[in-house]
Order: C-alpha cells, then sequence, then structure tokens
C-alpha cells in the first residue's frame, strides 16, 4: 500500500515500496552509533531498508528532524549534553515541532538518571530500554514494533485526510443543480483527487437500452479535452482508452486501468454517464478505497440532480399553466408569459442581480397578471375602453395576484408576488395600487414592467394589432424616467436586438 504524504496523492508512486525507513539515532557515544549501524544493515520492514541518520546532540537531532520531517523512529539517548537533553528533545519533538507521527524509543546507560516508571507516565515516548539489555534481537524486536506502529498511525492519517478531501470534493459536486455545471465539477474534483492535470471528460449516453452505442460523445470536459466537447470519443482517444468505456458501459461498473480510469454511473431513469479521467497514475489500496467513496457520493447526487430537474420541471409546469390560464382569460398567449420571463431575467443580468436572482425572476415574471383569474370576463376581455368604474375593478388584480401569492414560502413565488403588486407601478409615482416612485418600486417590478410592455405591444390583442419595432422603440424611450426605470430602459436599448431576438424565436 501506498504511503500519503500531506497532499494526500491518491497514486501510488512505482518505487515508494522501495524507500527506505528513517530511523535517527541520537547518542553522543560514537561507538553507540557504530553498533547499531552494524547490528541493523540488513534490517527490512515491509520490504524495505532502512536509511540510519546520525545525530551526537539534541541539538543536532533537532535540526535534523526539520529536514527528515518522515523520519519513523528516533533512537534517543538520555544523557547526552546534560542530564536532561534526551527528555527535553521529547518535548521538542512533541510540542514545537508538532511531530506525533514519529516514534522514540529511550535508550540510557544510566537508569537511575531517569527512572523508567516516571519518564513512562511524563513523556510522550513509545518506548523505553536500557543500553545493557538493547541486544542485537531485542533491538530488532523493538525496531519492528516502532515502525509497525509508524506505519499503522501514517495510514490512518492519510485515511482521515483522504475522507477529508473526498468529503470537500463531494460537497462541491452536491453544490450544483445544474446539469452542466455538475459534470464540469466532478470533472474538476475528480482531476483533483487524482492528480491529474490534463483533465477529464463525460460521455453522456443519450438512448441506452443495455446495447453497445455507436458513438460516446463528449457532454462536458476539463482540461486538454475541452476540445472535444460535442465529438465522438472514440475518434479521439486511444484504443486501449474506447475499449475501457465500451467494457465500463456493457459491464454497467468503473473501470480501473494503468493509466487511466474509466467511472460509470446510471440513475433510476437508466440515463447514464462515463466519466474518463487520463494519463493517470496506478492507485494505492487507499486511493481505490477513497475513489470508491467519492463515485458513490456523485452517483447520490447524480440521482438527486434527476430528481431535482424532474420535480424542478413540473413546479415550472405548474407557474407556466398558471401563467397561462391567467393569459388565456384574456387572449393572451402562453409564450408571452414565457418571454417576459426571459427578458426579465436577461434585463436582470445586464442590471447586475446575481445569477440566483435573475433565474428566480425567469420564472417568477411570468406570474405578473395572476390576479386578472379574479376579473369578470366582460371587463378583462372588453375590446373598447373601459369605464372609470371598469378601470377601477381591472386594477385590483395587481393585489389580487399579490394575496394569491403571497401565503407560499417559495422564494420564486414570494418574488413573484412582489411582481404582481409592483409591475403597475411608475418611475414618477403615477402608477398603482400605491404610488411608489423611484427605487421606492421593487427592482423586480420595475424590470417586469418594462418586459412586459415591451412584448406586449408586440403582441395582437382582442383591443390591438402589433405595433412595429421603431412605435414601440419610441414609445419606451418617450416614457423613461417616468413610467420605466432610466437605466433599465437603457439597458433594454442597449440590448435590443437579443430582446427582439427572444421574440422571434419564441413567436405567438
Amino acid at each position: 500500500m501506498g504511503l500519503l504524504d500531506d497532499r494526500l496523492e491518491f497514486a501510488a508512486e512505482p518505487s515508494r515500496t522501495q524507500l527506505p525507513w528513517k530511523v535517527l539515532i541520537v547518542d553522543d557515544e560514537p561507538e553507540v552509533h557504530n553498533v547499531t549501524r552494524l547490528v541493523l544493515n540488513n534490517f527490512r520492514f515491509a520490504e524495505r531498508p532502512l536509511e540510519l541518520i546520525s545525530a551526537f546532540s539534541s541539538r543536532e537531532a533537532e535540526q535534523l528532524l526539520l529536514r527528515h520531517h518522515d523520519a519513523a523512529v528516533v533512537l534517543l539517548d538520555v544523557v547526552m549534553e546534560s542530564e536532561q537533553a534526551g527528555l527535553d528533545l521529547v518535548r521538542t519533538i512533541r510540542e514545537r515541532l508538532g511531530n506525533q507521527f514519529v516514534r522514540i524509543v529511550l535508550r540510557t546507560g544510566q537508569p537511575g538518571q531517569a527512572p523508567e516508571h516516571e519518564v513512562i507516565a511524563a513523556y510522550d515516548i513509545n518506548d523505553y530500554k536500557e543500553k545493557t539489555e538493547l541486544t542485537a534481537q531485542k533491538l530488532a524486536t523493538t525496531l519492528y514494533s516502532a515502525l509497525r506502529a509508524y506505519r499503522d498511525m501514517r495510514t490512518i492519517e492519510a485515511s482521515r485526510r483522504g475522507l477529508e478531501q473526498v468529503i470537500r470534493a463531494s460537497s462541491q459536486v452536491f453544490a450544483h443543480h445544474q446539469p452542466q455545471q455538475f459534470a464540469s465539477t466532478v470533472l474538476t474534483q475528480l482531476a483533483d483527487l487524482v492528480g491529474v492535470e490534463s483533465g477529464a471528460l463525460c460521455c453522456r449516453i443519450s438512448h441506452p437500452n443495455g446495447a453497445l452505442p455507436e458513438h460516446f460523445q463528449v457532454a462536458a470536459a476539463s482540461g486538454d479535452y475541452s476540445r472535444y466537447i460535442e465529438r465522438n470519443a472514440e475518434e479521439k482517444l486511444p484504443d486501449h482508452v474506447v475499449q475501457s468505456l465500451r467494457s465500463a458501459y456493457l459491464r454497467k461498473q468503473h473501470v480501473f486501468g494503468n493509466d487511466h480510469y474509466v467511472l460509470h454511473f446510471v440513475d433510476s431513469n437508466s440515463s447514464e454517464a462515463l466519466l474518463y479521467v487520463g494519463e493517470a497514475h496506478e492507485l494505492s489500496e487507499l486511493g481505490h478505497r477513497l475513489m470508491q467513496v467519492f463515485c458513490n457520493n456523485v452517483a447520490i447526487a447524480f440521482e438527486n440532480l434527476h430528481l431535482n430537474q424532474e420535480l424542478f420541471e413540473s413546479q415550472l409546469d405548474m407557474v407556466y399553466l398558471l401563467a397561462g390560464a391567467a393569459e388565456t382569460r384574456s387572449q393572451e398567449t402562453a409564450n408571452h408569459v414565457r418571454r417576459v420571463g426571459m427578458l426579465a431575467a436577461m434585463l436582470g443580468h445586464h442590471y447586475g442581480l446575481d445569477e440566483k436572482t435573475c433565474e428566480l425572476l425567469n420564472y417568477a415574471a411570468p406570474l405578473h397578471d395572476i390576479g386578472k383569474i379574479g376579473i369578470p370576463d366582460a371587463i378583462l376581455n372588453k375590446p373598447g375602453p373601459h369605464t372609470p368604474d371598469e378601470v377601477a375593478i381591472m386594477r385590483t388584480h395587481a393585489e389580487l395576484g399579490a394575496r394569491l401569492l403571497s401565503g407560499s414560502r417559495r422564494p420564486v413565488l414570494r418574488l413573484a408576488a412582489d411582481i404582481a403588486i409592483s409591475h403597475h407601478e411608475n418611475w414618477d409615482g403615477s402608477g398603482y395600487p400605491r404610488g411608489l416612485t423611484g427605487t421606492d418600486i421593487p427592482v423586480a417590478g420595475r424590470i417586469t414592467a418594462l418586459a412586459d410592455v415591451f412584448d406586449a405591444l408586440g403582441s395582437r390583442r382582442c383591443y390591438k394589432e402589433p405595433w412595429p419595432e421603431t412605435e414601440i422603440r419610441s414609445y419606451i424611450a418617450s416614457r423613461r424616467g417616468t413610467k420605466f426605470d432610466p437605466e433599465l430602459t437603457d439597458l433594454l436599448f442597449a440590448h435590443w436586438d437579443t430582446a427582439v431576438a427572444l421574440r422571434r424565436n419564441l413567436p405567438d
């Protein structure tokens, strides 16, 4: 099993098993060093030899430990430059250097200076031996025990660090709810975990039926593989990698090659994805276990992504059904409300609103006229001008819509309630129902008001034909600063072609 350092390398280096165990001999008597080296000359543990390092004082030992932070064992004399030099070094190692892993074996030729029971109780050492009892066999036995403890502690620490990194990577994966963001995040985190710089790619299987697909199209990629997006992986990757893709798909399981990995994921709807990581080192046993934990988390997130997407789409359908019901009663098309949502999101983005708010605007703005459900047909669809009494009744739809929506705890419906009651307010205070002015009008209401008028003027209604584009632009310009927010009006004009294209791409 490859040991992992503080950076948590998942890959086991090919030469790692041959790296020696570092043993620091700390003693002021040269003869002790010579005898120890002679006895341990051919010593091996877990198929790895020893590297013996000598220090003749506690000060020298401290400097060596700073350079050799991966030292496994210290064979430490007690009495050197002072009677307590060895014991003081123990505290330095554990407290000042913060090294809790190195195993410290205290060797003393003067046990009276440091009684065993007192030293064991007061100092963080791992073994205590009198030099007279340390025969060659006992020294070897002591070293076996110390190295085994060091190895196990390092393995536990590597597992802890590995799990922490997997948890961090998994949390990044779970934080994304959009398919493209999800795929990109998984690829990035996977490449970071394995330690490859070339990147990774994801192939989605469009129509899974158990049979081998004709092509593995790249849906998302990172690093060097980004140029393969929307191209066929089998035309770009080496033959042995393509074989791994096919094997992972047909066997429905991960494939770990010597220089690459292919991970297989499937959700309850049988949607499948293959993630390829290239130019990777062979994983250690620990790396395999940690990678499996990450893969299990990705599989759960992959399933949740589709469940959330289905729930979201169901809720979105309900929003459009509600909005469409109101618009149908006033003989307006369902696509009008969709376009208003898209225009509102576009204006919000250019206004500087955050991505989440813009997304909510896209789904909340279509409900701006939901209160029209409570307006009688005779008034709602009257082809001619309304009487003052009819105008008063029509205007109640703003407050009615807000009441219908405000009872919900869902952010999208709460925003829709704000829009419903404020999208007929005017910048100069001449609007209704509250006569708000300027920035006292919620920004979502100001945005939706402009988006609604822009689209409504270009649509056919029971009381009018669609206006030409030039007349729409002239009308909006003439009401800049009175009816509409001046800054939002300027943003609409700056992105006029995009707004017009929305109507063209989603006609009535």
